[in-house]
């Protein structure tokens, strides 16, 4: 049996819920997959049509242009995010658990696809560390964000700004200082692999170190 999560996406982001049809599925599944290989930039709805041995106009259906389809995907990703806080911080009652098992979900590797329309988080994730600005670092974003389109992400980080308040209340920007860890693990994560000069990275015990900064970075300001 195909295990596949579903969560629900603002309608303003798409023309077709692509939840509602297998064909929709694939758009998604396979959107993710040619993006995290070719990149935003490269990635286009002739090639995604190509992949999926469909015609553009059915793509068409589903999303106005790729910017929606990646605010899509993005959307699906920060739902993903915080289900996975509450799944992991269901039983936890220290704090600074609280605090670290978040670090570990925002610098992990994420799992790959476990069927036909399993979305891949691991590719995901990197679209997320590589793209996840181009949505909303444009000239038209209040207009967009008028639409709520990136309230998922909001959620998340409002989650963990009070995950930090439960852990020191004196502290007065739970707010900033959440979405500062979101934005920092990413921009480590991909200076690691590609700027490395930018980082105090080891070399040879890379795969943790964003773990290990964001950690020292987060206490060290909460006390």
């Amino acid at each position: 049996m195909d295990y596949h999560l579903n969560f629900k996406v603002n309608a303003k982001i798409f023309l077709k819920d692509p939840e509602h049809s297998e064909l929709g599925k694939r758009i998604v599944k396979s959107s993710i997959d040619l993006m995290y290989q070719l990149g935003y930039e490269q990635f286009t709805f002739k090639k995604l049509a190509q992949e999926i041995e469909t015609t553009e106009a059915s793509v068409y259906r589903y999303f106005e242009n790729k910017h929606r389809l990646l605010l899509y995907i993005l959307n699906w990703y920060w739902c993903y995010m915080e289900y996975m806080v509450e799944f992991k911080l269901q039983n936890v009652t220290n704090k600074e658990e609280k605090l670290q098992l978040i670090v570990g979900l925002l610098t992990e590797e994420l799992p790959g696809s476990t069927g036909e329309f399993d979305y891949n988080k691991k590719f995901l994730n990197q679209i997320v560390i590589r793209e996840s600005s181009k949505v909303y670092l444009v000239k038209d974003v209040q207009e967009i964000n008028k639409e709520e389109v990136f309230k998922p992400f909001k959620d998340l980080c409002a989650r963990i700004a009070g995950i930090i308040t439960e852990y020191n209340k004196n502290y007065k920007y739970p707010r900033s200082l959440s979405t500062t860890l979101i934005e920092t693990s990413h921009d480590h994560q991909f200076f690691i692999e590609n700027l490395p000069r930018l980082t105090d990275a080891n070399p040879k015990k890379k795969e943790n170190f964003t773990a290990v900064f964001l950690n020292d970075l987060l206490f060290r300001v909460l006390g």
